[in-house]
Order: structure tokens, then sequence, then C-alpha cells
């Protein structure tokens, strides 16, 4: 008996360490990828896989492919979720997608790598693959109708019919996409969809205006099942995220900085939930607003830097250089805000006396940032003087040449005959202007008032007529 119950211990101990063992083992598998492939007609070659990030793509991992056409990608750690694709001699052979499953076989022909496809062990690719087959055929019954409809000499008969012919085939492939979605949400096909779908706009409600319920139900529902935290978005074959991030921004709200701020701050908090969405979105509205489309939007920029940068939020990712640029450029831009006082500039003109711009009494001052050798400035210069001698407005011109030479500055004054304020930028008795105005590229041109406060900035000289009589007439 005593034998017995030594040997049942032993037993259960040596199960006991059979089970830690295969436990072991799954934690292994999970945490690192195993992508197998064999394709026909391939042998002896490198080949790449690559992946998408945002715009771009960058690549992941190298093998090589023996003379059977085998090849794996193997290492001990996870790939980021998201789509894929295989290199090779630099040129892109076919998607795939990286879900949970890292695991799995993959064998194709060169004949036709997506046809002759066939998956073992892993849902995200069978799914990919059967959307890749369902749209080939789609595309292929699309190409006559399109042919008709773009016919100039099809009848009109011919055109309404191949139109109700291609609106059912987007129906499919819309139906087909929604079962996919519905069925597997976390598939990466399905949020590939979900990058691609627009929002279906209902008909108006009887009593509503039309277009403010199609603007406020498009907004409103603009993110519906787009996750912004979800990192596979920004990892698809299309650059969707962003495009949506754009689309939202300049298309649904007034262009101004009360109107967007709010809405940015909104965009990140929603990206806020992943480390790699977060430095993303924050990362890209910074690159939009740092030199923004529209005059009055740079005050966004800085608000994305206080927020955002000087507050340690991107301390993560960004390191002490971005962040000394970016602080940089905001203080620059702190300085020739809109509705700002304009800071004095006291430089030396072709005389080599001092001027002050804070000492020009006339009711609108125009500064005038220009290189002498800027082509564009050879353009601009000629309407700026035009405007300057026809104008009936009271209007003196600040002239800041950025170019040290006195002599090109003096030539450039006889050339074009300018009887302004001219004045060399580098010497001056107020610091570099570069510090104080947001005029890093010539030509560039301010608006000021009485008061030297900046009314625009960043305006052709061939607007600046018609924007000081709509000006004037908003003040009375």
């Amino acid at each position: 008996m005593k034998s017995r119950i030594v040997f049942l211990t032993i037993s259960r101990l040596t199960l006991l360490c059979f089970v830690v063992i295969l436990n072991t083992a799954s934690l292994r598998a999970q945490d690192q990828y195993n992508l197998k492939f064999k394709i026909e007609g391939l042998k002896d070659t490198t080949v790449y896989l690559g992946y998408y990030y945002g715009e771009s793509t960058y690549l992941q991992d190298t093998t090589r492919i023996n003379d059977r056409g085998e090849f794996a990608f193997t290492k001990s750690t996870k790939l980021t979720e998201g789509m894929y694709f295989l290199v090779l001699n630099n040129t892109k052979i076919f998607d795939i997608a990286i879900g949970k499953d890292q695991d799995f076989t993959i064998e194709t022909s060169t004949s036709d790598y997506i046809r002759a496809m066939k998956i073992s062990g892993d849902i995200d690719n069978e799914l990919f693959h059967k959307s890749l087959l369902f749209n080939g055929e789609r595309y292929m019954k699309a190409q006559p109708l399109l042919a008709v409809l773009n016919d100039s000499t099809a009848s009109t008969n011919e055109k309404n019919n191949a139109q109700k012919s291609f609106d059912l085939l987007n129906k499919e492939v819309r139906n087909y996409q929604k079962k996919v979605i519905e069925e597997n949400p976390d598939a990466i096909v399905s949020k590939l969809f979900i990058g691609q779908n627009r929002v279906e706009v209902p008909n108006t409600p009887n009593g509503e205006s039309d277009s403010r319920f199609k603007l406020n139900y498009y907004k409103k529902h603009f993110w519906d099942n787009f996750n912004l935290s979800d990192e596979v978005m920004i990892r698809l074959p299309e650059p969707f995220y962003f495009r949506k991030m754009e689309e939202y921004l300049d298309n649904l709200f007034v262009q101004s900085s009360d109107s967007l701020t709010p809405i940015i701050d909104y965009l990140v908090e929603k990206s806020s939930h992943n480390q790699e969405t977060y430095k993303y979105m924050v990362w890209n509205l910074t690159l939009k607003y740092q030199n923004p489309k529209f005059m009055g939007l740079d005050q966004i920029f800085i608000h994305i830097y206080d927020k955002y940068f000087e507050t340690g939020e991107m301390d993560y990712w960004a390191n002490e250089t971005l962040k000394k640029n970016l602080k940089e450029r905001a203080d620059q831009l702190r300085k020739s805000l809109i509705g700002n006082i304009a800071p004095n500039m006291i430089m030396l003109d072709s005389k080599l006396a001092p001027k002050s711009m804070h000492d020009i009494k006339n009711k609108y001052t125009v500064l005038y940032f220009y290189d002498p050798d800027c082509s564009h400035c050879k353009e601009e210069t000629p309407r700026l003087n035009e405007f300057y001698k026809k104008t009936k407005f009271d209007v003196e011109v600040f002239a800041v040449c950025s170019d040290t030479s006195m002599v090109k500055m003096n030539n450039y004054i006889e050339e074009n005959n300018l009887t302004w304020i001219s004045v060399n930028g580098p010497r001056t008795y107020t610091g570099a202007y570069q510090e104080s105005y947001d005029a890093n590229t010539t030509p560039t041109i301010f608006l000021l008032d009485e008061n030297k406060r900046i009314i625009t900035k960043k305006l052709e000289a061939a607007k600046l007529e018609d924007f000081i009589r709509n000006y004037e007439k908003s003040q009375n």
C-alpha cells in the first residue's frame, strides 16, 4: 500500500510537470509569429515582409526562399496586428492580414497569387482571401457596365440599364461587407471595410431643412464603428484614418480656431486609449496646423503644443530636439497671432539710418518680408508697388529685406522704383524678426491697423485693396 501511494504521488507530479510544459509551450507560441509560405514558381531568392503605417510602408522582416519555394518569417515576438505584404525584387506581390493567429500557412503559385491561394490556420487571412475573390468577380462584372456608362454613343436607355445593374453590384458589395462585419467584428478585413465605408444618410424627415439635417446626421455618425484607438486602423493599405480625420476637420466645421479647437481635443481624446494612435493623431494634427492653409488657424498649433507637448503628454515618444523645435515654432506664432500688437522692428534703411516700424502714423501698415533673389518676390513686389501707388487708403509699407547685402537691397529698390520704407532685416536693433514673426519664407505680408494690431497675414498683394475695403465695412 505504501509503495502504491508513492507511485500515485510521483504520477501526479509527472502529470503536473507535463501540464506545465504544455502550458509554457502554448504561451511561447502565443508570444511569437511563425508565418509559413510555399509559392510554386519561386526559389532561391530573398523575400521581405512589409507593413503599412499611415501613408507609408516599412519593412518588418526578411528571409530566403529555398529551392522548393518554401520560406517562413519567424521571431519570438508578436507582430502588431494590421495589414502586411510580401515584397520580391522591390515589388509588392500580395497583401496578408495579421490578426491574433500568427502561426499559419499560405500556399500559392506565381501563375495567380490570389486564385491559387490556400490558407490554413488563420481565419483573418481566410476572410481576407474570400473578400478578394468576391471583389474580383464583381470588378469583372462591372467593367462592361462602366464601358456603357462612359460611352458617349450609348443610348439613354442603355445607360439607364447599365446604371441599374451597376447599382445592384454596389449593393451586393455593401451587403457582403456588412455581413462580414456583423459576423466577424474583430477581423482585420472587417476593419478594412469599416475604413472604406461612408456614412449613409437617410431621407430627410418632414419639416426639417434638407441640407442642415444631412450635415448634422453626417457629423453625428461620422465615426460610427470607427475606433480611433484601434491601431489596426492606421495599419491598412489605404490611409483611411488620416483621410477621415482630414475630411472631418476640413469639410464639416467652420475653419476657425474657436470652432476647431474643441473638435481637435475630442479627436485626440478618442485616440488616446492606445499609445500608437495617440501619437499618430497628435503628430498629424501638429503637422497639419504648423503651417495652416487658412488664416488664423495657427492658434491651433499653439494649443496643440501647449496641451500635448509642453505638458509632457508626448514625452513617451517625443525627444528633446523635437520638443525644442516645436516650442520655437509655437513661440514664434504666439507673437504674431491675428489680433496681437505686432512686435516693433527697428532696422537700418538704405542710408544706414534706423527706422522704427511703430513710428509709422498711417491708418494701415503693410509689413512686407522679401528676398531680392526670391523668384516669387520678383512677381509680388511689382503688384504691391502698384497697390501702394494707386490705393486711396492711408497705407504705408515697411519692407524688410532678408538678405544681409545692402548693395542687393539698394539695387532692388532702384530697379523696382520703390518709394516706401525699406529696411535691412539682419541690420536690426530689435533682434531677428524671425523670432517674432511667422515669416520664415518670402514673400510674406502682414497688415496692421493704426494701433499696429495685426489684422491679417499671409495675404497676397493683389487682394489687399479688397480686403481693406471689406474690413472697413465690417468696422462700421
